[in-house]
């Protein structure tokens, strides 16, 4: 601050004031241009990291895409998504994927990560002798020098109950049994996964005299074509219970007998709906097959009405959880619950003698 010669205040010099004004332009320059260089770098990370994980997870995006309904959303998804996908397993980055879910400690199969579509087999090696097929007339009855083939096959609910199911079979000590699964499967979308052509490999190489089925999770979907067959048409039932006969015919093709386990209730209604609806169409087709039996889930992983529910109540007042969060696969808990009801199947509908 300055005066004049008559003593009254003044403002700051020309000098100092040129001085301020470098200053202040200096600051104002500084901050914008460092922010939008901040953000710049920010939004360029963001686009490359988005890149990155389209390429890493393609493959999976244009799974989900093709078992989506048939539609605009579909086409336009599998259009986009496609070629990524394509460069994506070209490339092999299906490994890197498989390689990153082992270090984070994610395991069994995931479809569409680049890699072949292999299933999740667990077996015991037989050891002694095998006995012949059970019938009504002559009913297996085990001894401790004789087994039993069991083959279980399904999508990811199958997988959680041959998860139980398996381990309660070997407990026997009789019971030769092999879980092969691959979730997001079923009998909707051959073009995606053959289950005909897996049983057909799975038949010589286990020999089963049993075999127990539980698929259909994924199966509400429409018929990809040409043409296109939507779901719920008149069409559509007719097809799936050809192919879900057809399926019963060949797996009791070498004389083993059939134990199709039907689809628990969902949390979501029109899943449930779907599930419900299927089921139906697979009893029909078993009761056509004499060697077939079909056992409903509905009110054994549901309520006496077989509405869904996660919890249920053992009849020594123990409550347990019966299902995942999703609200559609099993849980553990549930898994053992379901094992139960399928050996109890075997003395009373499949005329098989198990040891208690």
């Amino acid at each position: 601050m300055t005066t004049d010669d008559r003593g009254h205040a003044t403002g700051p010099t020309p000098e100092r004031r040129a001085q301020a004004e470098d200053v202040t332009d200096l600051l104002v320059a500084r901050r914008p241009a460092g922010r939008a260089a901040d953000w710049r770098r920010v939004l360029w990370i963001s686009l490359l990291a988005f890149a990155l994980w389209l390429v890493l997870d393609a493959p999976t995006l244009q799974h989900n895409a093709q078992v989506s309904p048939v539609g605009t959303r579909r086409t336009v998804s599998l259009d986009l998504v496609g070629p990524i996908a394509a460069v994506s397993r070209g490339l092999g980055l299906g490994h890197v994927v498989s390689g990153l879910n082992s270090l984070l400690g994610r395991q069994g199969n995931r479809p569409g990560n680049g890699a072949p579509l292999v299933p999740k087999r667990s077996t015991k090696p037989p050891t002694t002798t095998t006995l012949p097929l059970p019938s009504a007339a002559a009913p297996l009855r085990p001894n401790p020098h004789d087994e039993l083939r069991v083959l279980v096959v399904g999508d990811s609910l199958g997988i959680d109950l041959g998860n139980a199911l398996v381990p309660d079979l070997l407990a026997t000590g009789v019971v030769q049994a092999t879980l092969d699964g691959q979730i997001g499967t079923g009998l909707t979308r051959p073009d995606y996964y053959d289950w005909p052509t897996e049983l057909a490999s799975d038949l010589p190489v286990d020999s089963p005299q049993l075999v127990i089925v539980m698929m259909g999770a994924n199966d509400g979907q429409d018929f990809i074509g040409p043409p296109d067959v939507p779901y719920g048409s008149a069409e559509w039932d007719s097809m799936y219970a050809t192919r879900v006969g057809s399926f019963m015919t060949q797996a009791t093709s070498t004389g083993a007998q059939v134990l199709w386990v039907g689809m628990p209730p969902m949390q979501n209604p029109v899943l449930s709906a779907k599930m419900g609806h299927l089921d139906s169409i697979v009893e029909a087709q078993a009761a056509k097959h004499p060697r077939v039996v079909f056992l409903s889930s509905a009110t054994v992983l549901g309520t006496a009405q077989g509405q869904f529910t996660p919890y249920l109540t053992t009849p020594d007042g123990q409550e347990v959880n019966v299902r995942e969060p999703d609200g559609t696969h099993i849980s553990p808990g549930g898994a053992e619950i379901l094992s139960r009801a399928v050996l109890a199947t075997f003395p009373q509908q499949l005329h098989i003698e198990m040891p208690h």
